[in-house]
């Protein structure tokens, strides 16, 4: 019983009651806000830009089969969230209370889990493609644009969740959907090798490879992600204790909310329990 109220301690009182998710040990939340909007921004420019040259140079049915890749669904992730991220932190930098504070409680939960799999995918996916899928060389300066983008840059997006905000570290229970969401994946893989007739990633070829090894590939990868969560949710701890126990930088808080004065008694419960 004890270790289950721990680990679903984090989602049963009031949900991220010191503005943890929107707001920054360093940066003023005008300026976290400018950060993630930008963040934002460059991402949907980068998939819409994706789009256009491919409808351009007639390869429409790619942009139509990326929504069959895990790459491509973890970078609209990313931009996605960038995007209601800035929205939670700017309506904090100019009312005082951001509007996740306002919605219901399991779209509350649901966005932090969706931090979760911010701070975890993205580097599945750079380890992934640049060591198992990327081509020696890229055709044009577009597609090495294009690639570094998606693939490269996309752990820069994961780090600057990791480094810059508040956050606690990742609660166990988000190991849940983290692992679900992966094998949901592996779902729409083999449902459009069925309907699609290819394989979106060589290495879940039955018809290449046994099913031994391809079965050796997607637990390696539910390990990979397994250990990359406590990776991350170490870092998290770390960065926690450095800069809010050692450095006393306890937050930036917006001049309109009741924060600013209590920063430095904001309790730090996921960090002192462990």
């Amino acid at each position: 019983m004890a270790v289950r109220q721990r680990i679903t301690a984090p989602y049963t009182g009031t949900i991220d009651p010191t503005y943890r998710l929107v707001t920054s040990w360093i940066l003023p939340p005008g300026v976290f806000f400018g950060f993630r909007a930008l963040l934002s921004l460059y991402a949907f420019a980068t998939l819409f830009t994706v789009f256009g040259w491919n409808g351009s140079h007639g390869r429409s049915e790619e942009s139509r089969h990326s929504f069959s890749y895990f790459t491509h669904l973890t970078y609209w992730g990313l931009a996605f969230y960038y995007a209601f991220s800035a929205i939670h932190t700017g309506s904090y930098w100019l009312t005082g209370t951001p509007f996740l504070a306002r919605w219901p409680k399991a779209l509350q939960i649901a966005h932090s889990m969706f931090y979760s799999t911010i701070v975890i995918y993205p580097w599945i996916v750079t380890a992934v493609y640049w060591g198992l899928l990327a081509p020696g060389r890229f055709p044009s300066a577009f597609y090495l644009w294009s690639n570094t983008s998606q693939h490269a840059l996309n752990s820069l997006y994961a780090f600057f969740e990791i480094f810059f905000p508040r956050t606690e570290p990742l609660p166990w229970l988000d190991l849940v959907p983290t692992v679900i969401l992966l094998a949901l994946y592996l779902g729409l893989a083999y449902l459009t090798h069925a309907t699609e007739g290819f394989y979106v990633y060589g290495f879940l070829d039955l018809q290449e490879h046994s099913s031994g090894v391809v079965a050796a590939y997607i637990i390696g990868i539910l390990v990979a992600a397994i250990v990359i969560f406590l990776i991350v949710r170490y870092l998290i701890m770390l960065r926690v204790w450095v800069t809010e126990k050692k450095m006393g930088k306890t937050g930036k808080f917006s001049s309109r909310g009741k924060l600013e004065e209590t920063g430095k008694t904001i309790p730090l419960h996921h960090v002192s329990q462990k």
